[in-house]
């Protein structure tokens, strides 16, 4: 089995065989992180997290086993996309011995053990009311595997509360509350003595914290997803967040955006490289772009003359063609020309000789030389289709064939010309509505500009009504639907319910009430009817219109421009990315997450808070003692990983005071080391001499059973205990 890399695995002990064989080992088996020490000390030797990865290496394809955190830096040389670390925790019970089995591997081998035997006492830390069959497999664990000649179990928070009250900071009479990773309790200390059956427990603790500050932050900066992972809202977690003492007034106090509240703000920057500066470029460089530029430009200029005296040979080429084709058709009489001409584009001599003019034009031009001005003639269109008004009894099948082509040829060029004259024709009315439009503008500016924007602000509404209508309905028929229940008829516009009268209409339009639709001809009229849909024409003229007008208007009036651009539905244009697009603003989150464990209902929990947990333990002791409520309400101890928020020990105090009687004493008092005190009171009683009464060995396991580890209770107390 491979470890990790060895850089930042945790020193190994050189000191374990100084220590005598009754000298126990105590393991703080944590949810979050696993502590193993000696007894008697007052700090353990070796502390990682209780999690197991197992990826491969990217070389040699090897699979390694990594226990606890690693080091980034070198985890690229592992590939861990199939491979997430796992916990042996549910919750707070273990139940994955096989990942449990590679910690205690780690933490013996770290701690100095030589082979897998361990000749030491162990006490291990656990869960208020852990299930026997947990306990009993972490038992035949300790004793098959590592051959450990005893063992002692007990609850960690009872353990952190020893520590404290041997320290003064707590009495025998109180509550402890325990935040962990994934759950809370609450225990009542009774004559030093913790009472299981009256303890309450909420399965909300700072995993939840953790991941609950992650959503909120990857909902808030979604395109930084990949920055805001769990390791990172941990470390903010840890270094921002604070329970605010009155939720719904800190709420209103960043809702109303007080100076007060701007101070409270946390801001997390995010790696961010600026764009480079463009620097001015020196004279030389500008030289240098200078001559790269000329000798481009003369190369171009070298292949566009190259280019002219291919065209002028081209067309100096053509025009010997067409003279010697004139001079040819010179001695060919007026009747054989047709034919003569029939391999080639040509129909007549006149349009050889056009041909001849129009080509010349272009040889001079693109010599540049002055073009001379000659009457060019142009055929008509019953000279250049000749076999147009020939009948076809008159003609051979070759000549009915081009006949054909010469009709389809001759409409297209009527249609063209059609086309080209009335382009012509618009463009002239146009010019005279500009020249209109002008003089109006000329004479009176103002009134001209409050008409033209009138005339926008019309049109834009008319569109945009026809618009909704088309989508949501007119609403016109007093029923108030919404916009998303309106039915198909509401959405129709007036052509379309036309068309949709017709139709429904069509079989009965002779009043007999049958369906005849189609036996006679002219009831197919219908449709031309129905395809008569003069909205469409309509939209478009208007949205020709608006455009000319817009165009107009930002040509005259430089303020409609600038508003224009700010009503643009188009895309912004691209921005460069400064340091705040890359900031990540802490605001509510900081009091937000911790509220949790005072309302776990926030993240779906239906659980009493911290505050609640404390009435209903109180409530379970079934005493009407108000002495002993009064003296346990007056140590309260707050310990665990998940209780390290600022403000906590005064909102418990602010939640728990509305519960107790009229004036009876509170006092909330938070763990000298939350995260350490529970090893530390397992190593002062396993440093007790009356310890060892207080184990059971591997004989005992097997010869009272399962019923007997369930009714195993570890005694703290060990001043007046007595052997179990």
């Amino acid at each position: 089995m491979v470890w990790g890399p060895a850089a930042i695995r945790p020193q190994r002990q050189t000191d374990y065989r100084f220590f005598p064989s009754t000298t126990p080992i105590v393991i703080d088996n944590g949810s979050s992180h696993f502590r193993i020490g000696w007894a008697g000390e007052s700090d353990p030797r070796i502390t990682f997290r209780n999690i197991v990865q197992r990826p491969r290496h990217r070389s040699t394809g090897e699979t390694v086993t990594m226990v606890g955190d690693q080091d980034p830096a070198l985890m690229k040389y592992f590939d861990c996309t199939r491979s997430s670390c796992r916990s042996p925790f549910d919750s707070n019970v273990v139940y994955q011995f096989d990942t449990m089995e590679y910690i205690l591997d780690y933490g013996f081998e770290r701690l100095g053990v030589d082979g897998s035997e361990v000749d030491h006492p162990i006490l291990m830390t656990e869960c208020v009311y852990n299930p026997v069959s947990s306990r009993c497999r972490m038992s035949e664990l300790l004793f098959e595997t590592y051959g450990v000649p005893s063992i002692a179990f007990g609850v960690d928070s009872a353990f952190s509360y020893k520590y404290n009250q041997h320290h003064g900071f707590c009495n025998e009479d109180g509550f402890t509350i325990c935040t962990g990773l994934s759950a809370s309790h609450v225990i009542p200390f009774v004559s030093g003595e913790p009472v299981f059956g009256a303890c309450c427990r909420t399965n909300v603790g700072g995993y939840n914290i953790t991941e609950y500050l992650r959503q909120l932050l990857s909902l808030k900066y979604p395109y930084h997803m990949s920055n805001i992972t769990f390791e990172k809202s941990e470390d903010l977690k840890t270094e921002h967040c604070y329970v605010a003492l009155n939720y719904a007034e800190e709420l209103q106090l960043f809702q109303d955006g007080t100076r007060k509240a701007e101070e409270k703000y946390r801001y997390w920057q995010l790696p961010w490289i600026p764009p480079p500066q463009e620097e001015m470029p020196s004279e030389e460089e500008i030289a240098r772009k200078a001559a790269l530029r000329e000798k481009q430009g003369q190369r171009l200029r070298e292949m566009a003359a190259a280019k002219k005296i291919s065209k002028i040979a081209e067309l100096e080429k053509e025009l010997n063609g067409l003279d010697f084709l004139l001079r040819q058709l010179e001695n060919v009489e007026e009747g054989d020309i047709p034919s003569f001409l029939s391999d080639t584009k040509y129909h007549s001599k006149q349009e050889v000789a056009s041909a001849v003019g129009k080509v010349s034009q272009i040889l001079r031009k693109a010599k540049g030389e002055p073009a001379e001005v000659e009457d060019s003639y142009e055929p008509s269109l019953e000279e250049k289709y000749p076999l147009i008004n020939i009948p076809d009894n008159m003609l051979t099948p070759d000549q009915l064939k081009e006949k054909k082509k010469q009709i389809f040829m001759k409409t297209t060029t009527e249609g063209r010309l059609r086309a080209k004259q009335r382009h012509i024709d618009e463009k002239l009315q146009r010019d005279r509505e500009n020249e209109q439009e002008e003089e109006k503008r000329i004479e009176n500016p103002e009134l001209y500009l409050e008409k033209l924007h009138a005339k926008y602000k019309e049109i834009s509404e008319k569109l945009g009504q026809r618009k909704r209508m088309k989508l949501n309905g007119n609403g016109g028929n007093g029923n108030n639907n919404t916009p998303g229940s309106v039915g198909r008829g509401e959405r129709l516009n007036a052509a379309q319910k036309e068309r949709m009268r017709l139709l429904t209409t069509a079989a009965y339009d002779r009043g007999k009430g049958e369906d005849t639709f189609g036996a006679k001809d002219e009831d197919w009229q219908l449709y031309k009817l129905m395809s008569k849909d003069n909205d469409d024409d309509e939209r478009d003229l208007d949205e020709a219109e608006l455009s000319r007008i817009t165009l107009r208007l930002q040509t005259i009036d430089p303020n409609f421009a600038a508003i224009s651009d700010a009503l643009s539905t188009d895309p912004p244009r691209f921005q460069p990315h400064t340091a705040d697009d890359f900031k990540i603003v802490l605001g509510v989150e900081r009091f937000r997450c911790p509220e949790i464990l005072f309302q776990p209902c926030m993240v779906g929990f239906s659980q009493a808070g911290l505050d609640e947990m404390i009435g209903v333990s109180l409530r379970r002791l079934d005493t009407k003692n108000t002495d002993l409520k009064d003296r346990i309400c007056n140590s309260i101890l707050v310990t665990g990983g998940g209780c390290l928020f600022p403000g906590i020990c005064p909102r418990l105090e602010v939640g728990i005071r509305p519960q107790l009687r009229f004036l009876s004493p509170l006092k909330v008092t938070l763990a000298s080391n939350p995260t350490l005190d529970a090893w530390r009171g397992a190593a002062l009683c396993a440093a007790s001499s009356q310890f060892h009464i207080q184990t059971f060995t591997k004989h005992d396991y097997y010869e009272k059973g399962e019923d007997w580890v369930r009714q195993y209770q570890f005694k703290y107390d060990l001043a007046t205990s007595e052997p179990v």
